[in-house]
């Protein structure tokens, strides 16, 4: 039986939360996660709308007393955003949220005269993406084959370094220990290993990054934000404030470096967002944003903010392409919105420092065949191993793997293509002598002559010149 990857992440997402009774959505649809019995409204008219509207379905269908509707946040914070409870989904009581559906079809009359979207779902932003998986986990690589992409050979420049922002789960308390990483700053990560001293599953994802942006694009500041929990995710109410804060730490950079997101059903947006992206489109900073690993062409927050008009010059959404650099990665989110594809497919780049080595125990098992249908050897398959989430964690018989990480590591996602694209604008800003990140990202395009193909179509890859081609082996269709 092929691995249930989508229960195995939504749970582990679900105990990264356990004051926030999470859903599938929509309509037990999985397609998105969201907070039960939430809803989220611009603040002023809009919510006191918002909220009657709610406040009326939810007396209607449940025959409650009205004031088990309320504000759960202050109105006028800086977000804009005002989130609304209906019930007390976290102890049992699951009538508001059958209350909030019928509210939000009754909505779409409004949000039609206003011309904007007026409510949204609480949605669950995260790197794991709610199909709900990364390209893979990592894998532990040589020391002697270093980083691919390979470090550019750029001297550091502090008067001229590009600003790198990453929003993501922090640093490792010993990434100080590698060269590749001196100009990198941030948070640290709150809790790397478990009690046992197993290194947690998405702890090494900010370090890993950084990495990246380091080795592609060596004359940057590159500073790491723990935003996201120990499970890679975060509610999409707490993601706008978290934004700000990022921003407001260490002022507006040249670039951020996303590699988050939700689809939302919509092509609008998303609301907890709303206010950073505006304010985004009026700084001089390029968001490059992962365009998920859905396998799928429906529209992925934020990145799909780079197909809406008013911010295509702002946000750069990006795709992985395969170990080869020739074709899309399976797991890539694919379709229109993509502006560029990066290797995002077994690159190796730092997970932790040399001082200690530390156990890693697999937590998903690999597929019998390609959960999306490809016929090459890709992460779905290979490396092989089994993991304790899919084997029954509480069974007593689970046999995860479990391996040593000693500094390197290979992964895959369009996590990585991610920073891969963000460090390729960044090179040309020194490069080219250009300090407006926005206009660096146009003429990186402009000049690009590499392609690659993705279902059919022919699109930009951004191939860094260190990188090294990983080989892909075809496989024999089951007989």
């Amino acid at each position: 039986m092929a691995p249930q990857r989508f229960q195995e992440q939504y749970r582990q997402i679900q105990r990264s939360m356990p004051d926030v009774p999470l859903a599938m959505g929509p309509d037990d649809a999985a397609e998105f996660l969201y907070e039960k019995g939430v809803v989220l409204a611009r603040d002023g008219e809009e919510a006191r709308l918002v909220e009657d509207t709610v406040r009326t379905h939810f007396t209607r269908t449940t025959g409650l007393t009205a004031d088990r509707v309320r504000r759960a946040s202050p109105e006028n914070n800086r977000t804009g955003i005002t989130r609304i409870q209906v019930g007390d989904p976290g102890h049992g009581d699951h009538t508001g949220d059958h209350a909030v559906a019928n509210a939000l079809r009754a909505l779409r009359t409004h949000e039609g005269r206003a011309g904007r979207r007026l409510v949204s779902r609480n949605h669950v932003v995260s790197i794991a993406s709610v199909n709900a998986c990364p390209g893979d986990e990592p894998v532990p690589a040589p020391l002697a084959q270093g980083t691919n992409p390979a470090p550019e050979r750029t001297a550091y420049d502090p008067d001229t370094a590009v600003g790198v922002l990453v929003i993501d789960t922090g640093l490792m308390s010993d990434h100080r220990a590698l060269a590749l990483l001196a100009h990198v700053q941030g948070d640290a990560q709150a809790r790397e290993t478990d009690d046992r001293g197993v290194l947690q599953q998405y702890v090494g994802h900010g370090t890993f990054i950084a990495g990246l942006v380091a080795a592609v694009a060596p004359n940057t500041d590159i500073t790491v934000r723990g935003t996201l929990n120990d499970a890679g995710a975060i509610l999409e109410s707490d993601f706008g404030h978290k934004l700000f804060e990022a921003v407001d730490a260490g002022g507006w950079p040249d670039i951020i470096s996303l590699s988050a997101g939700t689809s939302n059903g919509r092509t609008d947006g998303l609301l907890g967002v709303d206010a950073f992206m505006r304010e985004l489109r009026s700084r001089g900073t390029l968001l490059v944003a992962a365009a998920g690993n859905n396998a799928s062409a429906t529209p992925f927050w934020p990145a799909a903010y780079a197909d809406l008009p008013a911010y295509a010059d702002s946000v750069l959404s990006v795709g992985a392409l395969r170990g080869d650099g020739e074709h899309g990665a399976c797991f890539s989110n694919h379709g229109g919105w993509v502006k560029a594809y990066a290797p995002g497919e077994r690159l190796t780049s730092v997970l932790t420092g040399f001082e200690t080595p530390v156990p890693y125990v697999y937590q998903h098992s690999t597929f019998d065949a390609c959960r999306f249908g490809f016929g090459y050897a890709c992460t779905c398959q290979y490396p092989r191993h089994s993991g304790v989430l899919t084997e029954g964690e509480d069974s007593g018989s689970a046999k995860a793997d479990q391996v040593m990480f000693e500094g390197y590591a290979q992964w895959s996602g369009t996590s990585f293509a991610t920073p891969v694209a963000a460090a390729m604008v960044a090179a040309h800003m020194t490069a080219h002598k250009e300090r407006d990140a926005r206009a660096a990202r146009r003429r990186l395009l402009e000049s690009n002559t590499e392609y690659a193909e993705v279902r059919g179509a022919h699109v930009p890859a951004l191939r860094p010149p260190t990188w090294r081609p990983v080989p892909v082996a075809r496989l024999d269709p089951p007989a």
